[in-house]
């Protein structure tokens, strides 16, 4: 019986990266995971796989959040599947985890590349909770994915940065609306990453550069990412609300 068995739980941007990892972590603890994807519906049965081979339960969701109307549209499909599958439409837990990031500094930056980054990373997190907060249960949690880039930008991440660190304001504003239902609302922060969104982190040499600059000495995993989001996630984690929560292993202190 693990910590989140009864439990329901969005994750956005799940078919892999750090969102897969959430999820199959998530689903291994006892929650009923909807694994959000947009383009790629092969990795996300691929992460669903994974979670019911672990024994645990899921199911999938398509929706753009690059969409101006994207949040309103995912929510609308959560709900629907809520309702259909469920006894309501209630859940437990969210986690924004979707995000681009092209690397491109100021000069380089274009009107349409901001207002993408800007809708995926802030402007959809911040709708999918206003659309779906009446229907999140009391004691409920919601986790922002944010990055290491609002503690330590560099100059290629013009609009990345201020778009995370936009998410990590909303995350300290929500924790005061919603405490009184003692929902919290938490942001994680990784570090460099192994994933598809962070090329340098699978370059064996900028690795090296990067564990060298990092105080456990080694490149974060997925796995690690997930397993802070499945502690702020758990019961345990009542207590802590309105975080910024370094999951970087010490990068660039």
């Amino acid at each position: 019986m693990g910590p989140l068995v009864d439990k329901i739980a969005l994750v956005t941007g799940a078919s892999r990266g750090i969102g897969k990892a959430i999820a199959q972590r998530l689903a291994t603890d006892g929650a009923f995971v909807f694994v959000h994807f947009n383009h790629g519906q092969a990795e996300a049965e691929a992460t669903l796989g994974a979670i019911r081979d672990r024994g645990g339960q899921g199911a999938a969701i398509q929706c753009d959040l690059s969409a101006p109307d994207g949040a309103h549209v995912l929510a609308d499909r959560l709900l629907a599947a809520l309702r259909r599958d469920f006894s309501g439409p209630h859940f437990d837990i969210l986690v924004n985890n979707a995000g681009i990031g092209r690397g491109a500094r100021l000069a380089e930056t274009t009107t349409d590349e901001f207002d993408r980054v800007v809708t995926v990373n802030l402007r959809a997190p911040f709708f999918l909770i206003q659309r779906l907060l009446p229907h999140l249960r009391d004691g409920g949690r919601i986790i922002n994915i944010s990055s290491m880039g609002t503690r330590a930008p560099q100059p290629h991440m013009a609009a990345y940065a201020p778009a995370k660190a936009g998410l990590e304001v909303l995350t300290r504003l929500l924790a005061n609306e919603v405490g009184g239902r003692s929902i919290t609302v938490n942001a994680v922060a990784p570090g460099a990453t192994v994933t598809d969104m962070n090329p340098r982190a699978r370059d064996p040499v900028a690795a090296r550069a990067i564990a060298a600059a990092t105080a456990l000495g080694r490149v974060g995993q997925p796995q690690d990412v997930a397993a802070v989001v499945a502690a702020i996630a758990s019961p345990d984690g009542g207590w802590i609300t309105g975080q910024t929560i370094d999951a970087s292993g010490g990068q660039r202190l």
